[in-house]
């Protein structure tokens, strides 16, 4: 008796750290622009508005949105390199938190997540600091650096699922997973 192909889940998101962690993790998905505006800073909110502006059919459809809250204040993409300049100073020898909102939904149920990385950055001095923005990675990046690349340089330590703060919180997504279609994408 054979089994059906696992359907793809569809990806409301353009963001090519999200596609990057489903492809490295082995789940199928397509990625699916969602009409959704973001206002104000509910990384949870965002989330749930992505995956409910897309029409999945019967496929699990998932949201995701992503903040970095460091002393009370939440950054999120720098809109130029001054900006990005303040978040990294702002940062610099401090703790502060990655938070991803998840929402995995069908027409049948929605799951909402809240996941919440630590990361401590050491302290930058100018030279970091103008070295890390003339690599213009912190464009588009909440909290203007990409950990994934050459951010990792800032960073001292992480406290939590370390994808998280990539742009996708891999272990929310596969216990969601694992609990909702036992065995049917490799968890469970």
């Amino acid at each position: 008796m054979s089994v059906p192909p696992t359907p793809p889940i569809l990806l409301a998101s353009t963001s090519p750290q999200r596609r990057a962690i489903l492809t490295q993790l082995g789940l199928p998905f397509e990625v699916v622009a969602p009409d959704y505006e973001e206002l104000g800073d509910d990384p949870l909110e965002h989330a749930a508005g992505k995956a409910r502006a897309v029409d999945g059919g019967d496929r699990p459809v998932l949201g995701v949105d992503t903040v970095v809250r460091c002393g009370g204040r939440v950054l999120g993409k720098p809109a130029s390199e001054g900006e990005a300049e303040q978040m990294l100073d702002l940062l610099s020898g401090k703790v502060h938190e990655v938070v991803s909102g998840l929402c995995l939904r069908t027409p049948a149920w929605e799951e909402l997540r809240v996941e919440t990385t630590h990361v401590t950055f050491r302290a930058l001095t100018p030279r970091d600091l103008a070295w890390y923005l003339a690599t213009g990675e912190w464009e588009g990046r909440a909290g203007g650096y990409a950990i994934q690349g050459r951010g990792a340089a800032l960073v001292e330590g992480v406290d939590g699922d370390y994808l998280n703060v990539v742009g996708l919180p891999a272990s929310t997504l596969v216990q969601l997973l694992a609990e909702r279609f036992p065995g049917a994408y490799g968890f469970g």
